[in-house]
This record gives C-alpha cells, sequence and structure tokens, in this order.
C-alpha cells in the first residue's frame, strides 16, 4: 500500500494500472460494498480494456444543481438526502401514499421495502378507479384490455381466446362423458 500517494486524485497524465485499482479497493474494503468493482480481474472488460487515466477522473466532477422540490418526494434510507435531480412524478397521497411512506422506511434491500410498495401500486389502481367514478367516468377495465389487446397485440389475444375455448370445450365433453356414465350405471 505505499503506492497509494493520493487515492482521491491521480494525477492527470499517468496511467492507471491494475495494481492500483487494487490498492484503492483494499484501502476502502472495511466499507461495505465499497470498491466491489474496482478490481480489473473482476471487471467484465479487463483483458480488453485499454486504461488511459481519465477512468478514474468521475470521482472529480461538479455536482450538478438541486432540482426545486416543491412536492413530497420518497426517497430511499441508503441516501442522505434527495437526489440532485428525480422525476417530477405526483406526491403520494391517499392509502397507497400512505403505504408508500412506510415502504420507504425501510432499507431497499427488504422485504418490507417492495412488497409494500407493489401493494401500494394496485391499491393505487383502484383509487383511481375511485376517483374515476367520482368524476362520472364509469371504467370497464376488461372491455378496455381486450380493446388495447385487439389494437396492440392482436395475436396473443387470438391464443389466447382460442386456448380457452379449447379448454372450455375440454370441461364441456368432460362433464358431459361423466354425467354419461352416471346415468348408465
Amino acid at each position: 500500500m505505499n503506492n497509494m500517494k493520493n487515492i482521491s486524485q491521480p494525477e492527470p497524465d499517468r496511467t492507471i494500472e491494475p495494481e492500483y485499482d487494487r490498492a484503492v479497493a483494499e484501502s476502502y474494503k472495511n466499507i461495505h460494498g465499497w470498491g466491489v468493482d474496482a478490481d480489473p480481474e473482476n471487471d467484465p472488460t479487463y483483458p480488453m480494456k485499454h486504461w488511459n487515466g481519465a477512468d478514474h477522473q468521475r470521482f472529480n466532477y461538479t455536482k450538478p444543481t438541486q432540482q426545486p422540490i416543491n412536492v413530497e418526494v420518497l426517497h430511499s434510507t441508503e441516501r442522505p438526502g434527495v437526489s440532485r435531480v428525480f422525476g417530477a412524478t405526483l406526491p403520494p397521497k391517499g392509502i397507497s401514499g400512505a403505504i408508500r411512506r412506510f415502504a420507504f422506511r425501510y432499507n431497499e434491500s427488504t422485504m418490507l421495502h417492495w412488497v409494500p410498495l407493489m401493494l401500494a401500486d394496485r391499491v393505487n389502481v383502484i383509487e383511481g378507479m375511485v376517483e374515476d367514478i367520482k368524476k362520472g367516468t364509469f371504467v370497464q377495465p376488461m372491455a378496455n384490455k381486450w380493446k388495447a389487446e385487439w389494437k396492440y397485440n392482436r395475436k396473443s389475444l387470438i391464443t389466447q381466446a382460442a386456448v380457452i375455448t379449447v379448454a372450455a370445450g375440454f370441461v364441456a365433453v368432460m362433464l358431459a362423458l361423466k354425467n354419461k356414465k352416471i346415468r348408465v350405471g
């Protein structure tokens, strides 16, 4: 580790060697997850990569200005704050919003984060249908699904209809044969 003079800012005209990357990874190994991709032999491009010194300049960049936060933005517990730039989405509201707030209290590597988010998506669909009904628009999800399938995925819709027809015919024939055996016996 004596060859590590200044890890954070390598000399600009110096060619970065694989040993330097290993030294960087080794020096931060006490931080969980840090430097997992720093070992060049663990890099899928290792034998072909042309090291040019600019590979580590990504650490020295000017951060963009913070996007204005004018709505509630949920962010990971793994980050100290909201990222500089984020999607301009609708703020969480209603029951689905409460479920999302609950989910974002937990780490992204846990089921207590992802399962509530999936549940919140389903609840949000129902909340949207209720809002549509309040406005006087009656939702027909199956009709809308079939229209969309017919327009954008016609082959799949026809295949599904054929499979359902064959399955229903098979069930009807089996029931008819079963009833016939009962009457005879």
